[in-house]
């Protein structure tokens, strides 16, 4: 009997229009859910967008828009990605809905209650591009290393605060506890550092008056709450807490997926929030690295942002799906060039299965009377080690290792020319061969979803299919 398993990617931000980098993450976190469907377990998937914040509210005073006009036109972008990526969540949360802005109030409450958040002047280091403040430590030459184009502001107000201090020792106690709590292992070791070296409270509302486009603070009409505070406790109201325990229940604790810049926010500071509710806490946090562009940041300034939409309308969605899944390292960065994109797609895509499928469904339409018998045959091991452990690249170079092997028996065997002088043994070889093709669709099935489909499709019609990918 299959598990209830509930994974979540990051809620990214509105500011700007979806990205390749977005694309790596939605992919990914897809192709576990899909994966988990594969071998029986139920599966809750979600995503959203992030709607608060100073970042979203100066956007919508450069382009003179209403805040949640804005952040709607922007939300619609990103709700058009299940489409593009071909994605399968479940859930599409957005922190500007209302029962997600109740949640967030109600864990305000009860943090308060718990002695966990006080009122008190600061003076801060704060970067805009992260929305978290910043020690001297956490800075180069004076600048956020992520954001080295925006001068760091120096905060001076009365705000609230959420004691993040008072959690060194239960974060450490979890760490050890849990030696998997977040992958890959050089992103916990960084985690463990950071928590080791001592813990300051971080800020968690701003001045209405300053900043007004936030969940309004209860109890207090001159503060709304800084958007991490909000926007991290949509993993939970997103299955129904504060008032549908029964569906909370049911699928908590979640699986997280987010990128390098999100290793304090999700292993630390959520954690910690967790545990001052009383909320057991996060199942595990898989960390990915950036997608850089000719060795450098995507940005929107430098011209070099790449559109999933754009890659899609050009070679289609799967085609996109590999490259992320296995020319991008899953917890590394790594380079995207279109130069890289274009060779990868006609080596492996066009002249690889392809080809293979081709060869295969011609051979099975002109030789082969009837369907072969397709065994229940399960998924080989390794693969299910590969997807379970979250190195789906691992996953995809085992697909292509059998593609290979299958291509290399083809060649050595030459069932084209058995066929023609044992017709029988041809024929045999030739059913083999659809059925390992087949293995191979199962084995696409939560990677390469329609290409899978088209594969399987083909063998239990005995059909010659439409050209898979189409040379560019």
């Amino acid at each position: 009997m299959g598990k209830n398993f509930y994974l979540t990617t990051t809620l990214p931000y509105v500011n700007a229009d979806p990205h390749v980098g977005h694309a790596l993450e939605f992919v990914t976190a897809d192709i576990i859910a899909r994966y988990r469907r594969l071998i029986g377990d139920e599966v809750f998937f979600n995503t959203g967008t992030d709607e608060y914040g100073q970042k979203v509210y100066t956007k919508t005073l450069e382009e003179k828009k209403d805040p949640q006009k804005y952040v709607d036109e922007y939300a619609e972008k990103f709700k058009k990605l299940k489409d593009t990526l071909n994605l399968s969540y479940d859930n599409f949360i957005r922190t500007t809905d209302e029962h997600h802005k109740m949640a967030a109030q109600e864990f305000w409450k009860r943090s308060i209650a718990n002695g966990d958040i006080e009122k008190k002047l600061y003076k801060s280091k704060y970067c805009a591009g992260c929305e978290l403040e910043k020690t001297d430590s956490d800075l180069v030459d004076g600048c956020c290393p992520e954001h080295r184009e925006q001068e760091i502001q120096i905060i001076e107000e009365e705000n609230y605060f959420f004691k993040f201090s008072k959690y060194q020792k239960p974060l450490l106690e979890l760490y050890k506890k849990n030696p998997q709590f977040v992958i890959p292992d050089f992103r916990f070791n960084e985690i463990k550092r950071f928590v080791e070296r001592g813990l300051e409270d971080f800020s968690i509302s701003r001045l209405k008056s300053k900043m007004p486009w936030g969940v309004p603070v209860p109890d207090d009409d001159e503060h709304v709450m800084y958007v991490w505070f909000d926007a991290l406790v949509n993993y939970i109201s997103a299955i129904g807490w504060p008032d549908d325990l029964k569906k909370f229940e049911k699928w908590w604790p979640v699986t997280q997926f987010a990128g390098k810049d999100q290793v304090r926010q999700q292993a630390a500071m959520w954690q910690a929030m967790l545990m001052s509710v009383g909320l057991p806490l996060s199942k595990q946090i898989v960390i990915h690295g950036f997608i850089t562009v000719d060795n450098g940041k995507m940005s929107k300034s430098v011209g070099n942002v790449i559109s999933p939409d754009d890659l899609v309308a050009e070679y289609g969605v799967d085609a996109l799906r590999y490259y992320l899944v296995r020319h991008v390292h899953p917890f590394e960065d790594s380079d995207f060039t279109m130069e890289k994109f274009k060779e990868a797609y006609n080596a492996n895509l066009a002249n690889g299965i392809g080809n293979l499928t081709a060869r295969i469904m011609k051979l099975a339409e002109t030789h082969l009377d009837e369907v072969p018998v397709i065994p229940d045959g399960t998924i080989p091991q390794e693969f299910e080690d590969f997807l379970n452990n979250f190195e789906v690249n691992k996953a995809v170079d085992l697909v292509w290792e059998h593609m290979g092997d299958l291509d290399k028996y083809i060649q050595e065997v030459k069932p084209f020319s058995v066929v023609k002088e044992e017709k029988q043994k041809g024929v045999e070889i030739i059913k083999n061969i659809t059925i390992k093709l087949y293995t191979i669709g199962r084995m696409l099935n939560p990677i390469l979803p329609k290409t899978s489909e088209k594969i399987k499709n083909a063998v239990k019609q005995n059909k010659m299919p439409e050209p898979l990918f189409v040379r560019k």
